[in-house]
């Protein structure tokens, strides 16, 4: 059947508005993010922490009472200027461990941990335009005796020109195997600001699995692990972007948390080449039913590639009476219709294609097939399930849906705006349990 339907945009009825959560008070830096934290503590005459703006003299606030010394880089005693979306950048040497305590003008603490790249320690949510701070890092050394550096500094007042970051995604949500963790931005983020914005978003996976964001456009982020997610995962992603700094003078508006969780392992499969036309649905690695399909006619093939589904409709209507080719204009209710991509492909219930699925193509690119079987398959999948088609005619043309899973690894991870390092494998447990232990990426 048709369904060359006038795709909506990805902001339109997907979109929710986002419902901001607390963040966590502090990340569980374990598994993947081991060396971030290895970096607070080191052996004598090494510095603990080297930040990106590199060593600085020994800060005049410091007080040394051992062989330890401290120095804070950023922010600057005495600033007035600092960003609400901070990182404390500090350097300690001849330190066994450190600690960082950051306190508002009433002595509040504010909760924070070290990025998992080690290069610095960032809040746990953005602090208060034009207010007053103290940050503390103490360093200890060897013999137990302490150096204590401070920094007092205020925060700029509230600028005028913010960047919006949101998911349609709800808390809470149960997505398919194949769902890309997306962030959108409210506007573009040049590429040479990209990194830096980039690593203020943390995704932590329950159990580890090793991925990567990728910049699927100016202003569009996607996460997706070197596989499919294994069914369960619990995902939490934190955005402290609220109050960085982004380019061109451009500020995060506020900070974002998503916190969801995969659904069972459900994938299908269909191979044009094959006879008879059918779609494999595969769960938890078994085959549990084969449906006859028809796909796109010759005219107009359905695309080869992997799509996730994007939206599930129970009951629509696919209009595409303003088509200029009179012969693909027509308006019809359509049953259990699941979107793979923005130009119209669909999963759908077309009962007067019977007689083909199975045998031949007729449809205008969609995969059709049985009114029960469409029913079926639509209660058995969730927003996120991938499909993957060979054989026909076109390719699965990039952007055009969720399309995270039609590149290979090694070609996704180029879209990252972080040199792309797989994560150091986990430790090893002498019982020999496997690793239970979250990943944490940014």
């Amino acid at each position: 059947m048709p369904s060359k339907d006038a795709a909506p945009s990805p902001d339109a009825s997907m979109t929710r508005p986002w419902t901001r959560r607390r963040a966590l008070s502090a990340l569980g830096l374990t598994g993947a993010a081991v060396t971030g934290l290895a970096a607070c503590t080191s052996k004598s005459g090494s510095p603990t922490l080297v930040g990106p703006s590199g060593s600085a003299a020994p800060s005049p606030t410091e007080v040394k009472n051992g062989k330890a010394t401290v120095s804070i880089t950023s922010p600057k005693d005495g600033a007035d200027d600092a960003p609400a979306g901070l990182d404390v950048v500090f350097t300690a040497q001849d330190a066994s461990s450190t600690k960082v305590e950051l306190v508002d003008a009433e002595g509040n603490a504010v909760d924070g941990d070290m990025h998992p790249d080690g290069t610095s320690w960032i809040p746990a949510k953005m602090l208060q335009w034009g207010t007053n701070y103290k940050v503390t890092v103490t360093a200890t050394d060897a013999d137990g005796k302490t150096t204590i550096g401070t920094s007092a500094f205020a925060t700029m007042a509230k600028p005028s020109k913010t960047v919006g970051f949101s998911s349609f995604l709800a808390d809470g949500q149960v997505v398919g195997v194949g769902m890309p963790m997306i962030i959108r931005l409210s506007r573009a983020i040049e590429s040479g600001d990209r990194a830096e914005v980039q690593r203020r978003l943390l995704v932590t996976t329950t159990p580890a699995q090793e991925g990567t964001w990728t910049w699927y456009s100016a202003t569009e982020l996607h996460w997706r692990p070197k596989e499919f997610w294994q069914a369960g995962t619990k995902v939490f992603v934190d955005v402290r972007i609220g109050g960085a700094p982004v380019g061109g003078g451009y500020f995060g508006r506020s900070d974002l948390t998503l916190d969801c969780t995969i659904g069972p392992s459900l994938v299908m499969t269909i191979d044009d080449r094959a006879k008879p036309k059918v779609m494999h649905v595969i769960k938890d690695g078994k085959t549990i039913r084969t449906i006859p399909v028809s796909l796109g006619r010759p005219t107009m093939p359905s695309s080869s590639g992997t799509t996730v589904i994007i939206e599930k409709l129970a009951n629509t209507v696919f209009d595409t009476m303003d088509d200029p080719n009179p012969a693909n204009r027509y308006k019809t209710p359509i049953q259990f219709a699941q979107r793979l991509t923005w130009g119209g492909e669909f999963i759908h219930a077309a009962p007067w294609s019977v007689s083909d699925q199975g045998k031949r193509n007729v449809s205008h690119g969609c995969v059709n097939m049985s009114l029960a079987n469409a029913q079926w398959l639509f209660s058995q999948t969730l927003i996120g399930s991938p499909l993957t088609v060979k054989g026909t005619a076109r390719a699965l043309q990039w952007n055009n849906g969720w399309t995270d899973w039609d590149r290979p690894w090694d070609e996704y991870v180029k879209g990252s705006a972080i040199p792309y390092a797989p994560p150091a494998p986990p430790s090893a447990d002498p019982s020999g349990a496997p690793s239970a232990s979250p990943s944490t990426t940014g």
